[in-house]
């Protein structure tokens, strides 16, 4: 079998980390899997793709470009994951997805039929998502539309607001998209990890195309008001160690300070951080009314990192690049460690 799935869903509803459980259940319980990180940064080491191979899964990226465009290189991914003996492949898609399903799934099916079979199109969602299909707010419409393309939705993080609620959310999203099996996940504890296993490997895409409207004007400035931001440095003190987790932490805050003064939004920003003994943190901000996500600490005091940085976030591209750089260099300057910058990108989706 040569299965792929598609990951599709807002920022920081978890997708990479259901990914990294999902492959790891996967190997274990029935045929080797492996994930694809996409993002449209040029040239740049992904946080996701590195995070992913740290914590032992088969993992790959694709950067630049996004799969929807360039289904000639995520091919080759899948081909060579599958001459190496894996069973399922996952992908996620950059930016907001909307419309993977046409250009993903109907693509591959036009240009190569025979060659692969497509596990259901998967959407995740959360919690706080949910809340705002219920209320209504920022990013409605691309929620909405990422939801309505799903064969398969996934509420994700249902540690975070208990089994009662999870359960609550999960029903009011299976009545507001019935054509769509739901499944509640944690892919922090592993709750509903082997349920979604089983869904891929048991289901099938449907491919129907759902009726929306890809050129509405506001689901179109939604997605057009964010940017994205990538960051690849070295971080290195010369006579003693510091706290790696405040470090980053530290960045975090700074980030969530100035994006709440100026009264911006920053859905996700990702920061991960690993020395050369194999030590890694990862911290997560998601949002600037929400607490720093400490997603791995680390193990033992640091005395240098390569670090990655990346931001979505709804201002412009010159905006998030000084917000985001000025806090680098200046909590680095705070722990008194000398800097050196690999590879920078920031870039309108608009643009």
């Amino acid at each position: 079998m040569k299965k792929f799935a598609v990951f599709g869903g807002f920022l920081g509803a978890g997708k990479t980390t259901a990914m990294m459980a999902l492959t790891r259940f996967y190997s274990d319980a029935f045929a080797p899997a492996a994930m694809i990180s996409n993002d449209l940064g040029e040239g740049v080491d992904l946080a996701d793709d590195r995070l992913a191979r740290l914590s032992g899964c088969r993992a790959a990226q694709i950067t630049g470009e996004c799969i929807c465009f360039r289904r000639d290189l995520l091919r080759e991914k899948l081909d060579a994951f599958f001459s190496e003996g894996c069973e399922l492949v996952v992908s996620d898609i950059p930016g907001f997805g909307v419309g993977a399903l046409e250009h993903v799934y109907h693509g591959l099916m036009s240009e190569c039929p025979e060659e692969y079979e497509l596990a259901p199109f998967t959407v995740l969602t959360e919690p706080r998502n949910v809340e705002i299909l219920r209320e209504g707010g920022d990013m409605e419409s691309i929620l909405d539309a990422q939801l309505r393309e799903a064969d398969l939705i996934v509420l994700n993080k249902c540690d975070a607001v208990g089994a009662p609620r999870a359960e609550e959310d999960r029903a009011f999203l299976a009545a507001r998209y019935p054509w769509a099996e739901t499944i509640v996940l944690s892919a922090l504890d592993g709750t509903g990890i082997d349920a979604l296993a089983r869904a891929l490997r048991e289901g099938k895409a449907s491919l129907r195309r759902p009726d929306i409207d890809y050129d509405d004007e506001e689901l179109q400035s939604e997605m057009d008001s964010l940017s994205e931001y990538y960051l690849q440095y070295h971080a290195a003190v010369c006579c003693f160690s510091f706290d790696g987790g405040a470090y980053l932490a530290d960045i975090a805050g700074r980030v969530r300070e100035d994006f709440r003064a100026r009264g911006r939004a920053i859905p996700h920003l990702k920061l991960l951080a690993w020395g050369p003994g194999g030590d890694f943190g990862k911290f997560d901000l998601l949002g600037t009314d929400r607490p720093i996500e400490r997603t791995r600490p680390f193990e033992r005091p640091c005395t240098e990192l390569a670090v990655i940085l990346n931001a979505s976030a709804s201002c412009p591209a010159d905006e998030l690049d000084a917000i985001v750089s000025s806090a680098a260099e200046e909590i680095s300057e705070k722990y008194r460690l000398e800097m050196t910058v690999y590879k920078k990108d920031c870039f309108g989706l608009g643009d």
